[in-house]
């Protein structure tokens, strides 16, 4: 028994010192420390395991393989955004307020204000994937494909066969995935496509995920551009729930844009960069032709003229640009500020400037699902959504399924709709990218689908809050604690 003792006590001893050596010898944020020294002092040998696969940084040859691509179609939106009629984005006032965000955006010259485009917005999956399968099948050079979840289910299977079709056409397709995100859809049911001339790749943070000890970072991203001049990004991925066909979630409520015009140059280049970083001996580069850059003039874009900026971010960025951005958007408000999120999970820096933009005066509302996808998760939500609420942010709780749109609606003029969700994961860990709309019409498109939304949502009061028994709020306060790492 002496020996055991003696034996736990080591145990102990090294776990306490392992703990604070591994968590303090990385730079990271105070609140993520504190969670992961909990998590690796509370659970000895077993925290140390979970740290293994989800705490450690992003791979050094992954971040290498990142952080090298080069913004290669920059120049070819350049032309485009030149030759486009000039659009008027507001009074001079908000003008002023708006390049505050633009130039934020762009102050690494990556994200240009691009003028030209036609924006449609969807937020149901029948019409969207309807109109989405409609534009695949009139490729004719480009069919390039990136999400973070492809099911082999139905729906899935159904958008696999089209791209094998059109790649027996001759149409040069890519399919670029997070094999996390994607269970069930093997490289054998990929094979399909390669065989049939099709081009398939793994995200590089998501391939050798076990060996690699680094399961934690994820391409979030959604991303479909179709001849280099109709793009699709937002909230939905492929797979039968986001039709509301699982019994779990019900109707499936998100938003997704459909984008025609120089914007998709931009998206274009995202998942070029993004495949080039994820390419293996079996695989090629992409490098800049006018195949996936094409000239768009007026003559080929339909005349749109919705001011937008994409943007793109992820844990191979220290700045947390995309985070910090969105802050600086939603600090621009003066009328109103209302956010659609699946998961609030606000670091401090976001949970903050909610606070202040609500004690200004600015009406804040925040809508979230009414049931988990992750039960954890979840819970963390139900805590900052209590906190908000207390402190004069409305709070709604969508009934109709399970709402995952990420959107935001500032004032009259900025809209936001994308693959980012408002927690630590969206500001950390995964790969996400943004649309971020200039355009009074399509604003208040999105604000009317929110109150639409808000038909078949509850209010959340202070004597709902009241009457949640105390195993919930401990369950609440523990998940937030742990928030960061969730």
């Amino acid at each position: 028994m002496a020996i055991l003792t003696d034996i736990w006590r080591i145990i102990i001893i090294t776990n306490s010192i392992l703990a604070f050596y591994i968590v303090f010898h990385r730079r990271r944020s105070v609140a993520t420390t504190w969670a992961w020294l909990i998590i690796l002092l509370v659970l000895p040998v077993i925290g140390i395991t979970l740290y293994s696969f989800f705490g450690r940084g992003i791979s050094q040859e992954n971040l290498f393989a990142i952080n090298k691509q080069r913004h290669i179609g920059l120049g070819n939106v350049q032309r485009s955004i030149t030759s486009a009629p000039p659009k008027k984005i507001s009074d001079s006032d908000t003008s002023n307020k708006a390049k505050i965000a633009i130039k934020f955006f762009n102050k690494k010259n990556e994200a240009p204000l691009t003028k030209n485009n036609r924006v449609k917005l969807y937020t149901d999956g029948q019409e969207m994937f309807t109109d989405m399968i409609r534009d695949l099948e009139q490729a004719k050079e480009t069919i390039n494909v990136e999400f973070y979840t492809f099911y082999n289910d139905e729906i899935g299977n159904k958008i696999l066969e089209l791209l094998i079709a059109k790649a027996k056409e001759g149409v040069n397709v890519h399919v670029l995935y997070d094999a996390w995100g994607s269970m069930g859809a093997t490289r054998s049911w990929f094979k399909q496509l390669t065989d049939a001339g099709g081009h398939v790749l793994q995200f590089v943070t998501s391939r050798n995920m076990i060996t690699r000890y680094r399961i934690n970072y994820h391409l979030h991203r959604k991303i479909v551009v179709v001849d280099g001049k109709t793009s699709w990004t937002g909230g939905f991925n492929i797979g039968d729930q986001y039709l509301g066909k699982k019994k779990k979630f019900g109707y499936w409520r998100d938003s997704h844009v459909r984008i025609v015009g120089s914007a998709s140059l931009l998206l274009q280049e995202r998942f070029v960069m993004d495949w080039n970083a994820s390419i293996t001996k079996d695989s090629q580069i992409i490098t800049y032709s006018d195949l996936f850059f094409p000239d768009l003039d007026e003559s080929n874009i339909s005349n749109g003229d919705i001011a937008t900026q994409i943007i793109s971010d992820g844990p191979d960025n220290d700045e947390r640009y995309m985070r910090n951005g969105v802050i600086r958007l939603m600090m621009l408000a003066r009328k109103r500020l209302w956010i659609q999120t699946p998961y609030l999970i606000p670091d401090d820096a976001v949970f903050a400037a909610l606070q202040i933009i609500a004690h200004s005066g600015v009406d804040v509302r925040i809508m979230i699902p009414c049931k988990p996808d992750h039960p954890f998760i979840y819970r963390a939500t139900q805590w900052y959504a209590n906190e908000l609420a207390r402190s004069g942010i409305k709070i709604y709780i969508y009934n109709n399924g399970f709402i995952h749109a990420k959107t935001i609606v500032v004032d009259d003029l900025y809209a936001t709709v994308g693959s980012m969700n408002q927690d630590y994961r969206s500001y950390d860990l995964n790969f996400e990218d943004l649309a971020i709309f200039y355009d009074r019409d399509f604003n208040l498109q999105l604000a009317a689908s929110f109150e639409q939304d808000m038909e078949q949502s509850t209010l959340l009061t202070k004597e709902m809050i009241a009457q949640q028994s105390r195993w919930l709020r401990t369950l609440q306060s523990f998940s937030r604690m742990l928030s960061p790492i969730l």
